[in-house]
């Protein structure tokens, strides 16, 4: 059995390759059927970012997109609010975060891997954006004092994570009452054959381990969150993963049976407002 310490490993070093990668003149090689390669055809990755979006922002932080949905663009971000990225890369969330929160606002990004450090930061400067700051540490153990962000943005990084119900207690822990998370994942939408299952995670995140839509929901209700909805973006299809499960040694038959089983999904949920007097707790 694979161990977190084996899982997160396995994490650090494909993403810091991949900033290397990015580093060096090259697209990102995250995810996908190719050889986890990147691209506009991309079933995952590909589209996220409209033009207008990416218009003015470094080569590097748009090479480096790495993820599975756009939550900038849904999450309801105001001028003047903190905002937090859990798993922030190359930065592209962060810095289109920076924009909608405004001077008055600050945006962090928070990523464990070096390499990914360094080139977030090269970005910045190069897009000369302030009110931005990159922490180094994991988003089991986000170093920020509690309730001290208005907002929580994710992009396809908390299906990484090997102690989800650690992530969504330091989210509820570092949002101020009333905080929102907005975050963009993969979720499995029914249960699957395990092997089949391990082989789509493989390819939807690389290193993936994708919950399923119920069991997220749960979590994140016990985790303390309320309001919670989850809509779909973009659900995988069997053929959009045919080339790379049928290399993997399955026959058409269970490739066929991933149809749709499988989804991007943008995530809401919500720190209540207040938390009720002791006298009141179970």
């Amino acid at each position: 059995m694979t161990t977190a310490s084996e899982i997160g490993d396995a994490v650090k070093r494909k993403y810091g390759e991949i900033a290397e990668q990015v580093g060096a003149g090259a697209n990102a090689a995250c995810c996908g059927p190719t050889a986890c390669g990147c691209g506009g055809t991309d079933p995952i990755t590909g589209d996220l970012y409209d033009d207008s979006q990416v218009s003015g922002l470094p080569d590097g932080a748009v090479a480096a997109s790495l993820g599975c949905g756009n939550p900038t663009a849904l999450a309801d971000l105001r001028p003047g609010e903190t905002v937090l990225d859990l798993g922030s890369g190359g930065g592209i969330d962060v810095l289109l975060s920076a924009r909608r929160v405004g001077p008055a606002g600050r945006a962090y990004g928070l990523d464990m891997t070096d390499q990914m450090l360094a080139l977030s930061r090269r970005n910045q400067k190069a897009a000369a954006v302030t009110n931005v700051e990159f922490l180094k540490g994991t988003i089991e153990a986000i170093p920020l004092p509690d309730a001290s962000v208005d907002v929580i943005i994710s992009n396809c990084v908390i299906n990484l994570s090997s102690d989800k119900d650690r992530v969504f207690a330091e989210a509820k822990r570092v949002l101020k009452p009333g905080g929102r998370l907005a975050v963009s994942d993969v979720v499995r939408r029914r249960e699957v054959d395990d092997d089949l299952r391990r082989s789509m995670e493989l390819w939807v995140g690389c290193v993936a381990g994708a919950l399923e839509a119920s069991d997220y929901r749960r979590r994140l209700a016990t985790a303390g969150f309320v309001d919670i909805d989850m809509e779909p973006t973009r659900v995988y299809g069997s053929a959009d993963a045919a080339a790379f499960l049928t290399e993997a040694g399955f026959d058409p038959e269970t490739v066929a049976s991933a149809d749709g089983a499988f989804m991007s999904a943008f995530v809401r949920a919500r720190r209540e407002a207040a938390e009720p007097p002791a006298s009141e707790l179970p």
